[in-house]
């Protein structure tokens, strides 16, 4: 039996394939677009620059990032996470939890690489997300330290004072105060980007802690929002489940 022609378009190549050119083209338009939302100085962008390359080789063997959102890596992961420095753009100490394949914290540590004494935490249970992580601190020079560990062990041992922490994509709202309490407590800002059903778990995160709390749009994403608590403690039945 002989196998039918697959039908090609005119430049011989397969209907909807895309070229390498092609895909670095677009890359790069991204790249425009997203640092026009959120401007940064020439050496941020280099550093930002190196953490792609480095992002996009380790994306040919581990699965980093939604391959639907590679052609729009810049804005979809690299200006979304870099928005959040304007939240608290005084803080040095920052812990990202779930830090995965660098967004935000890893972003943040680029932005924030020419602030004296500034330093991320990236918390990442993954180990081999945490060797990329290293490996990525490595190339962009940025002033971040990868932690491979769960959230809950981070936070018993980590004995210093933390101003933001900060998540993205890593849980619904009620289980991630749960997970950053410990930090929260200790008077650390929490900033979290968060999708369109924000009001949801706002609620549902109320019946468990008293918030205080504002919404902020975000600049990459007209329907996401940017969660800032600025005090947080825990309902009175939660209360007696976290003493010891």
């Amino acid at each position: 039996m002989i196998a039918p022609k697959r039908r090609r378009g005119r430049n011989g190549r397969p209907p909807g394939s895309r070229t390498a050119a092609g895909k670095t083209s677009d890359l790069a338009a991204d790249r425009e677009h997203a640092l026009a939302l959120i401007p940064v100085s020439r050496e941020t962008a280099d550093r930002l620059d190196a953490f792609v390359t480095v992002l996009t080789t380790w994306q040919r063997r581990i699965n980093l990032i939604a391959p639907s959102t590679e052609a729009k890596l810049w804005t979809r992961h690299i200006a979304d996470s870099l928005q959040l420095v304007a939240f608290a753009p005084l803080a040095q100490i920052w812990v990202d939890v779930g830090s995965g394949a660098g967004f935000p914290g890893l972003v943040i540590a680029c932005a924030l690489a020419e602030k004296p004494g500034a330093c991320v935490h990236l918390v990442e249970s993954n180990a081999k997300k945490a060797a990329f992580l290293r490996e990525a601190v490595r190339t962009t020079g940025a002033p971040a330290v990868v932690h491979a560990a769960r959230i809950a062990n981070f936070v018993e041992i980590f004995a210093g004072a933390a101003e933001v922490v900060t998540a993205r994509a890593f849980a619904p709202l009620v289980n991630l105060l749960a997970e950053a309490y410990p930090l929260l407590k200790r008077g650390a800002m929490g900033i979290f980007a968060k999708g369109q059903d924000i009001g949801a778990e706002l609620t549902e995160a109320a019946k468990c802690w008293n918030i205080q709390a504002s919404l902020a749009p975000s600049r990459t994403d007209p329907s996401a929002r940017i969660v800032c608590i600025s005090r947080i403690e825990p309902r009175l039945q939660l209360t007696r489940e976290l003493k010891p």
